[in-house]
C-alpha cells in the first residue's frame, strides 16, 4: 500500500519481519519527528483487534507524568 498522507494524518500497511519487527516508514517518522533510539509505546486492545503506537514522552505528557 502506498502511504496515504494528509497534512496531519498518515496511513500505510507494513509487514512483520521474521523477528516480529516492523519498520515505521520514513514519511511517518518525519511527520511525528521520531528519532533513532526514541521510546515508543505499543498499545493494544484485543477486543478491537488493533494496536496503536505513540511516542512515550507524548503519552506521559497527556497523563500529566513527566517521565
Amino acid at each position: 500500500m502506498k502511504p496515504q498522507i494528509e497534512e496531519d494524518r498518515f496511513i500505510v500497511s507494513v509487514k512483520v519481519g521474521p523477528k516480529g519487527q516492523i519498520t515505521i516508514p520514513k514519511e511517518a517518522r518525519q511527520m511525528f519527528d521520531i528519532k533513532e533510539g526514541e521510546s515508543l509505546l505499543v498499545m493494544g486492545d484485543k477486543s478491537r483487534g488493533g494496536l496503536a503506537i505513540m511516542k512515550a514522552d507524548a503519552f506521559y505528557a497527556l497523563m500529566g507524568d513527566n517521565k
